[in-house]
């Protein structure tokens, strides 16, 4: 028996449990933990056109807060660390034997990549134990810190290629042989992984079925309603082995429901699961309890890291075009969805001057179904104006087109 679910509560519970609606909490340290505990990670990426991800995914839940925070949280406390969720994240330290089981064996695989990585981690044994020693001794260190001692140069068709030590230097983290334990901008200082973790980190060994398991629980909790598809994408990605098995199993005991989503005019195809925690906020939503909110999303965000999630359940097809020739780009460079309610609305394309010190918006877009009126454009307006005030900009420059019912707002705000 599959619990029928219309699509607009699909999105408003999705929304409701990335902690993107209702008044957003004050901002602390433990807020940002219980944050990072339902959205599951918090995503890495080097682009800081605005900000870093990791920064505006937390900007889009708090409101305006004090960056330092989550430093000290990483840093000082050590409640987070960083390793690989679904990509390079900021992860929960109390869920380290999630991460522990990769750590046993990070290159598990039988591709070429893979069994060529072995074997060139096997021929570089000696940088191996170079490095342990050189970070036992004078740790922490940078990559530059440490000569080339290999035997076989790391070779790759990609960015990677010549970078020999860089990348014994992620192998070794993959295996949890070292962490980062500080950050200078975007260098990282590598250290040994006991000591750049609490005495309190959890320490017990989870099988690999455990880890899916506790893997499926905490994406669906995260995406509210989901399907294997998407679940795969999310937190523990590429490690989801046998989940078809593991979902049934979690719906004979309960821990799942199974839910048919109706559509105006189709059914969603593919069985769609609820943890059974969440039936109540559902049964609040259906009832009218969502409470919306509008901001920006960073294009790395949780809620849209799946794309085909996202336009199938927002119907907004996004893409990210970084790595597209600036001629070829049909919005822009780092482009941020507006999120208005449950609804996905528009996008802007902003970047942060710092020298000027002006958040600069090239344009503005917004979706063909969107309403283009004043209200929407304020609120609008007060998204783009609290992001500006937590990347400290001293002006909002206006440089492009605005959708005609929202330039009065968004110029005036």
């Amino acid at each position: 028996m599959h619990r029928p679910v219309k699509p607009e509560h699909v999105r408003q519970l999705a929304i409701t449990a990335q902690r993107l609606a209702g008044t957003p909490p004050l901002p602390t340290k433990e807020a940002i933990l219980d944050l990072v505990r339902a959205i599951t990670c918090l995503q890495l990426d080097p682009t800081s056109a605005v900000a870093r991800n990791q920064f505006l995914i937390l900007w889009s839940r708090l409101g305006s807060y004090p960056r330092e925070l989550l430093d000290q949280l990483l840093w000082q406390d050590r409640s987070l660390f960083e390793y690989w969720a679904h990509v390079a994240s900021i992860v929960l330290t109390e869920d380290f034997p999630i991460f522990a089981e990769r750590m046993a064996n990070p290159l598990r695989g039988d591709s070429g990549w893979h069994q060529g990585s072995r074997d060139w981690m096997k021929a570089n044994e000696g940088l191996r134990r170079y490095i342990l020693e050189e970070l036992q001794a004078r740790g922490p260190l940078t990559s530059k810190d440490f000569e080339d001692k290999s035997t076989t140069t790391w070779w790759s068709s990609g960015w990677t290629n010549n970078r020999t030590v860089s990348r014994m230097l992620d192998f070794m983290w993959a295996h949890g042989d070292i962490l980062v334990a500080r950050r200078q901008g975007q260098t990282r200082y590598w250290d040994l992984a006991e000591r750049c973790l609490p005495e309190w980190t959890p320490r017990h060994v989870l099988s690999r079925r455990e880890v899916v398991r506790q893997g499926a629980i905490r994406a669906i909790q995260a995406l509210g309603i989901s399907r294997e598809k998407h679940i795969r994408w999310h937190f523990v990605r590429g490690r989801y082995e046998d989940l078809t098995s593991v979902l049934e199993e979690l719906v004979a005991e309960g821990v799942l429901i199974s839910i048919r989503i109706d559509g105006a005019s189709k059914q969603w195809s593919g069985n769609w699961y609820l943890h059974r925690d969440d039936v109540s906020l559902l049964e609040g939503i259906e009832k009218g309890d969502f409470e919306p909110r509008t901001t920006l999303l960073s294009p790395f965000d949780n809620l849209i890291c799946d794309r085909a999630y996202t336009e199938l359940a927002f119907d907004f097809y996004f893409r990210i075009e970084i790595y597209v020739p600036k001629p070829k780009r049909q919005y822009g460079y780092f482009v941020m969805p507006i999120l208005h309610g449950d609804q996905l609305i528009g996008r802007i394309d902003p970047l942060m001057n710092r020298k000027t010190g002006t958040l600069v918006i090239n344009n503005v877009y917004a979706e063909p179904k969107a309403r283009v009126n004043a209200s929407t454009g304020r609120a609008v307006a007060a998204s783009i104006a609290d992001l500006a005030h937590f990347l400290e900009a001293e002006r909002i420059d206006y440089a492009g087109q605005i959708p005609e019912g929202w330039k009065k707002s968004l110029r005036s705000g």
